[in-house]
């Protein structure tokens, strides 16, 4: 089959709601004549076990918050919804996605947390034409080289968040840094922001230090780190690793020597695990808990009393991708088939989020703000704005 890149936009558009038509339905009938004859069909690709299982939880309780809140209707119509556990498992990633859009037909793809998961999914939706929308995997080509109009992110590319990093630490003083993270394809594109951004505000990087994934023996790393004397330290954890990293810092003796900076992922969902040992710790992401706005406080009031826990930043992601898809859908009036008019809305959308209104680059990744946290009570509490509406490059991206 024909890329979808390869293909002047409108071609590809017209060709793809056609194949598309065909190929989920077997009959030649008018794909809009299809998608008014019953419900719209949404298909939940995400991690419901294993590491990430809550945050793929957390992004499929925000998203069916933001269509509750019109009625658990999509352009005045039904919805018929279809899951599928991710299991964080790339080898399953391309055979999963095509349960949801050659098994069950779904109108709508959403998923997924894991980078390399996203890259199967990502395949089949430029080969089917399905309308997909990432709630959560930063990988670069989604919205880079590899960019499709059906395909659109809600979320962050892997390095927005280090991106607004670098100049925020050279204006607190610290112009020598050394760079740590596990070495995957996570770690390096964060390191791009981190560099990009740090080297560009005069900044040097003394030192790259990595180590695989998931390994967390860091001690030789920390002794290195100490005797280096760098003003601080900069880096990319996500999860347990993030909680350890944190805890073996303080441990080590460097806590109250060489300030710690990180991605937002070092301290988000972790800070139960990481204890005192986070107390601080300064951190760059498009959300923090205290954001001080009516929108964030009743979304998060709103979250949890239905589902009797805190929201993150993972259920603000998933809210956004139901908000971007309800403006999709209203848009042609519940005609999912009018798939052209539905990707102009998505492209212009303007998002009313709890993070603060966003809108979509042209390579149909976010546009937002990026705050400065510091953890303080076990909160991320929003002290600044590092970067007001940070886009990603989009290098590469031909549509």
């Amino acid at each position: 089959m024909t890329q979808p890149h390869s293909l002047p936009r409108r071609q590809w558009l017209t060709q793809g709601a056609a194949i598309l038509g065909t190929a989920s339905t077997g009959l030649l009938l008018p794909q809009s004549a299809l998608a008014q004859s019953g419900k719209i069909r949404v298909g939940l690709m995400l991690p419901y076990t294993g590491t990430f299982a809550q945050l793929g939880i957390a992004i499929e309780n925000g998203f069916r918050m933001a269509i509750n809140e019109q009625g658990g209707k999509l352009g005045g119509r039904e919805i018929e919804w279809f899951k599928v556990d991710d299991e964080s498992d790339p080898s399953k990633a391309i055979e999963n996605a095509n349960k949801l859009v050659q098994r069950d037909k779904v109108d709508v793809l959403v998923g997924t947390v894991h980078s390399g998961v996203q890259m199967g999914i990502h395949r089949v939706a430029r080969e089917s034409g399905v309308i997909s929308l990432i709630p959560n995997a930063g990988v670069h080509m989604a919205t880079r080289a590899q960019c499709a109009p059906n395909v659109f992110r809600t979320s962050f590319s892997n390095s927005q968040p280090t991106m607004a990093l670098g100049e925020t630490m050279v204006k607190r003083g610290h112009k020598k840094a050394v760079w740590i993270t596990w070495k995957y394809a996570a770690g390096d594109e964060a390191f791009e922001g981190f560099r990009d951004s740090y080297t560009k505000a005069g900044g040097t990087i003394v030192k790259e230090l990595g180590l695989p994934f998931p390994n967390v023996e860091f001690q030789a790393l920390l002794t290195e780190i100490a005797a280096l004397k760098p003003d601080a330290v900069a880096c990319f954890f996500a999860g347990a690793g993030a909680a350890k990293f944190l805890r073996d810092y303080a441990a080590a003796g460097l806590k109250d020597k060489i300030p710690l900076y990180g991605s937002g992922f070092l301290t988000e969902g972790v800070l139960e695990a990481a204890g005192p040992a986070a107390d601080g710790v300064l951190t760059t992401l498009h959300y923090g808990d205290g954001i001080e706005t009516p929108r964030n406080k009743s979304f998060r009031l709103n979250y949890a009393k239905t589902f009797k826990m805190q929201p993150d930043v993972y259920a603000v992601q998933g809210y956004d991708t139901g908000l971007l898809l309800v403006q999709g859908a209203n848009a042609v009036k519940g005609d999912v088939g009018q798939k052209a008019a539905m990707i102009k809305a998505m492209q212009t959308a303007v998002i009313d989020s709890p993070r603060g209104k966003w809108t979509m680059s042209k390579s149909h990744n976010p546009v937002q703000d990026i705050y400065l946290r510091q953890v303080s009570d076990k909160e991320n509490k929003v002290i600044g704005i590092a970067a007001k509406a940070l886009a990603d490059s989009g290098a590469g991206c031909r549509m």
